[in-house]
C-alpha cells in the first residue's frame, strides 16, 4: 500500500476531485494548509502598508490505495492540478505499512 499526499492550489481542488471521482477514488482525507516554496510568497499592501505574505494557503489531499492503482492516481492528480506556473505543488508517495479499520478491525488492503 501507499499513500498519495497531494499539496495542491485550492482553485484547482474541485478539478482533482473530479478527476478522482471519474476512476473511482471515493475516499481522501483533505486538509486546508499553508507553506512555501518556490513560489516565495507575494506582497500586499493593507492600511497602506505593504508586507510580504510568505505562507501560501494551499490543499492538502491524503489518498491510501493499493499500489497498482498509484500511478493512474498521480497521473490524474497531475493532470487536473496544473497551471503551468510556478506553485501548482507537489505529490508525495509513501510507503504505508499497514491500515486498520476501527470499526470492523480489518486491516491491510481490505481496510481501505
Amino acid at each position: 500500500m501507499k499513500k498519495i499526499e497531494a499539496i495542491i492550489r485550492p482553485s484547482k481542488f474541485d478539478d482533482v476531485k473530479e478527476a478522482l471521482e471519474l476512476i473511482g477514488v471515493h475516499g481522501m482525507t483533505v486538509s486546508r494548509v499553508v507553506g512555501c516554496g518556490t513560489q516565495k510568497g507575494h506582497t500586499s499592501v493593507y492600511r497602506g502598508q505593504e508586507y510580504e505574505i510568505t505562507l501560501l494557503e494551499k490543499v492538502k489531499i491524503e489518498i491510501v490505495v493499493e499500489d497498482k492503482f498509484v500511478n493512474q492516481i498521480v497521473s490524474r492528480i497531475s493532470q487536473a492540478a496544473i497551471t503551468g506556473e510556478i506553485g501548482d505543488g507537489k505529490i508525495f508517495i509513501c510507503p504505508v505499512e499497514k491500515a486498520v479499520r476501527i470499526r470492523t478491525g480489518e486491516s491491510g488492503e481490505d481496510a481501505i
